[in-house]
């Protein structure tokens, strides 16, 4: 794990551990190990040393907040959705969805086909298709049984698209 920081810390392979044990709780255990595995992880800190986001080969895996909450990023997404058996973490919507989520705009609850009955409004998903290809990372807005019962509302705030295929 390479350390691009602004200021003091330590870096290492403790920090590692940290967000590992902050995903495990947020996401379930695995996910950790899911997000944050041995190959090279680059992580952005603050000035005062706190990790802000951490990189993958390809994009921003996860945001940290001040909250201590991650907020994940298409590839955190991604991972999580291939640690994880559906619909574990994400919220499947129909394909008359895909080519909306997939541009950032947010998930609607009449769109919904699956939804890992564990999520609670303001918690961090992935929004998939009935296949499992990631569409888009954001926030629950509702509850899964909200989700389930809605024929209107949003269901997830879409904060990033998968983009083109």
């Amino acid at each position: 794990m390479s350390d691009d920081t602004d200021g003091s810390g330590d870096g290492g392979d403790a920090t590692l551990s940290d967000l590992r044990t902050v995903a495990d709780y947020q996401f379930g255990a695995g996910a950790g190990r899911a997000l944050f595995p041995d190959d090279d992880l680059t992580v952005k800190r603050s000035t005062s040393g706190r990790p802000r986001q951490v990189l993958g080969d390809e994009s921003r895996v996860v945001s940290y907040g001040t909250d201590g909450r991650f907020t994940l990023g298409v590839e955190g997404g991604r991972r999580l959705v291939e640690q994880f058996p559906a619909p574990a973490n994400r919220v499947a919507v129909g394909a008359e969805s895909e080519p909306f989520v997939r541009d950032g705009k947010n998930a609607f609850a009449k769109f919904v086909t699956e939804v890992d009955p564990a999520v609670r409004p303001g918690d961090e998903v992935a929004v998939v298709t009935t296949d499992d290809d990631v569409l888009g990372v954001g926030r629950a807005e509702l509850s899964a049984d909200a989700m389930d019962d809605f024929q209107s509302g949003m269901a997830v705030f879409v904060r990033h698209g998968a983009g083109e295929r």
